[in-house]
Parts: C-alpha cells; sequence; structure tokens
C-alpha cells in the first residue's frame, strides 16, 4: 500500500493527519502539482480525476478522494474510531463532512482558483482546461465567511463539530480553516468558538503531518 501525495495540498494533508491519529505507517509517493505532474500519462493511468490523494491498495486497486480513503483505512483499522462508533456518530460525521467540503473547502477553492496566477488556465482540479473567472473571487469569499459563521454556531454548544468526539469532520474543518488562509480569510479572529476549537485541535500531533 503506497499513498500518492503533496505536502502542500490541502486534501492530502486531511488524509496524512487521519492516518497519523491512527497511528499508520504508510510508504508516500509525491506527485509535484506545480510541475503538473499530476497530469502526466503515467499519474493519470493512476488516477484519470489528475487529483491528489490516491491510495493504491496491495492488489493494485486505486483509491482517490480524501473521504474514500480514510473510510477505507477506518474499516480496515477502527480504532482510534474518527468515523463515529454509533450509527448517530457516523452519520453526523458524515453530515458535518459533507458541509465543510462543500460549503466551506469549495468556496475557499473558488477563491483560489479564480485568483492565483498558477490556475490561470485550470480554475477546476483534473486535466480539463478552464479559464479563470474573475467575479468567483468575490462570491467564493462570501461563501466562505458564511461557511465560517455557521461553523461558529456550532461549535458554541458542543467541543467537537459533529458531536462529543473529535472525528474526520474535524480534520476536515482544520485543514479548510488553515486554506483559507492561503487567500487571507481569517476565520478565528472574529469567532472565539472556532478560535477555543481551532487551538486545540491544531495542538494535536497529527495536525503537523
Amino acid at each position: 500500500m503506497r499513498l500518492f501525495d503533496f505536502n502542500r495540498a490541502p486534501n492530502p494533508r486531511r488524509v496524512r493527519i487521519f492516518i497519523a491519529e491512527k497511528g499508520l505507517d504508510i510508504p508516500r509517493v509525491s506527485v509535484n502539482l506545480y510541475q503538473k505532474e499530476q497530469l502526466s500519462p503515467e499519474f493519470l493511468a493512476i488516477n484519470p480525476g489528475g487529483t491528489v490523494p490516491v491510495l493504491e491498495l496491495d492488489d493494485g486497486t486505486c483509491l482517490s478522494e480524501s473521504l474514500a480513503i480514510c473510510h477505507y483505512l477506518e474499516a480496515t483499522h477502527p480504532e482510534p474510531a474518527l468515523f463515529g462508533a454509533t450509527p448517530r456518530q457516523q452519520a453526523l460525521t458524515l453530515m458535518w463532512t459533507g458541509i465543510v467540503d462543500n460549503e466551506g473547502f469549495l468556496a475557499v477553492a473558488e477563491v483560489l482558483r479564480n485568483l492565483s496566477p498558477g490556475f490561470r488556465d485550470h480554475a477546476v482540479p483534473g486535466a480539463l482546461a478552464c479559464a479563470q473567472i474573475p467575479a468567483l473571487v468575490e462570491r467564493g469569499r462570501r461563501r466562505s465567511e458564511r461557511f465560517f459563521d455557521r461553523v461558529e454556531q456550532q461549535l458554541r454548544h458542543q467541543s467537537w463539530l459533529a458531536g462529543e468526539h473529535y472525528s474526520f469532520a474535524d480534520i476536515s474543518l482544520l485543514v479548510t480553516t488553515d486554506f483559507a488562509g492561503w487567500v487571507d480569510i481569517d476565520p478565528v479572529s472574529s469567532r472565539p468558538s472556532l478560535r477555543r476549537w481551532y487551538e486545540r485541535v491544531a495542538s494535536r500531533p497529527a495536525a503537523r503531518a
């Protein structure tokens, strides 16, 4: 088993944190996104979507998408439970992971991909050439702020995003919160509940993975 990874990219970081929380040791293969190695024929044969991370299993199966990879690792290494130990906890973890991805992460990515010169011809992930739309930068910023406001409300009533236990949803939120800093969005300074949560999660050893 090996993980195709890139240190600077946020989605692979989610998987690395998850692996570290599980105490696993999985060999990594770096795919340099700056040099567009993810669009090489060799890598597209592994993941036609042209994205990282990818977990290649011992039988040659290749799993893309952070959620799928971490779900597989949870099933094969169930302790500690990071997707919840009960059906309710599992459902809440998946629900909040979806909210983080769809309302938060994608909003920040909308800003970055339509703003950064590095994405001039690739405003969407993958091999498809797609021009930037500058008007989406401001929309992404508004979406991001609304998302972090929603998270602030959630964290006023509980210690962790999806309930009483640290979970994959918290990992996803940590990565999204740090990702927002790439485009000069500051989620924590004006949101005290989010700030308290962030200090706890960012201090976990796995957060440095």
